[in-house]
């Protein structure tokens, strides 16, 4: 199992000074010294997409997708792979410059972004948007705000793929990344999606760990 201790530390440190955000790039330089580790970095596109991709595959072609905190690249890469168009985003810009290192010949267009103040033109400019993890480590005053600027994301009939650490509502949320329930992930659909599907499964990939996967239309 992946060792978050120094994330959760430094998580702590930037919220206590009102930088809720600036943890991720200063976690990602420390890794590109060495000193410490990207806990949610595999080097392999998310086992959890493949298995959705497998059992759920969507035309591509002339097809637009957006995948949030990208974190090094193997997801974005993937879904260009499949032949969308692929634009993908991180606010941290020490992981954009490791993940064009990575992938130098890449038809990814890898941007410097914050999910809370995206661009402007991404408004309802995509048919897939891929969230992975992102919302379970925003706090949550910051986690209602991404729910909207992500459901903005999608065209109409424009489909959402979230995943995400699950719990039911009387369970602690623990720490970061904090665990979400349906309730929360209920905020697309109060944004404007509807959902398609909710799977409540143990993550075989992730030591048992308890995950939603969920899709979400724009009508």
């Amino acid at each position: 199992m992946p060792d978050r201790t120094r994330a959760r530390e430094l998580a702590a440190q930037f919220n206590a000074k009102g930088d809720p955000l600036g943890w991720f790039d200063a976690l990602y330089r420390e890794a590109e010294s060495r000193s410490t580790e990207i806990p949610w970095a595999d080097l392999v596109p998310n086992p959890n997409l493949l298995d959705f991709w497998n059992l759920h595959p969507r035309e591509t072609r002339d097809r637009s997708a957006l995948t949030i905190g990208s974190g090094l690249g193997d997801d974005a890469e993937q879904l260009s792979a499949w032949g969308y168009q692929t634009t993908a985003f991180d606010i941290s810009a020490t992981a954009i410059a490791a993940t064009n290192k990575r992938f130098p010949t890449s038809k990814v267009l890898y941007v410097i972004a914050n999910l809370l103040a995206p661009p402007e033109s991404w408004r309802a400019n995509f048919d897939f948007v891929f969230e992975s993890y992102t919302l379970q480590s925003l706090p949550p005053d910051l986690r209602a705000q991404a729910f909207t600027k992500i459901a903005e994301f999608l065209k109409p009939a424009g489909l959402l793929l979230v995943i995400a650490r699950g719990r039911d509502p009387e369970e602690d949320p623990g720490h970061v990344p904090w665990r979400l329930t349906r309730e929360e992930l209920a905020a697309f659909s109060r944004a404007g999606l509807q959902e398609v599907s909710f799977e409540d499964y143990v993550d075989p990939y992730d030591a048992g760990v308890r995950k939603f996967r969920a899709t979400y239309r724009r009508p």
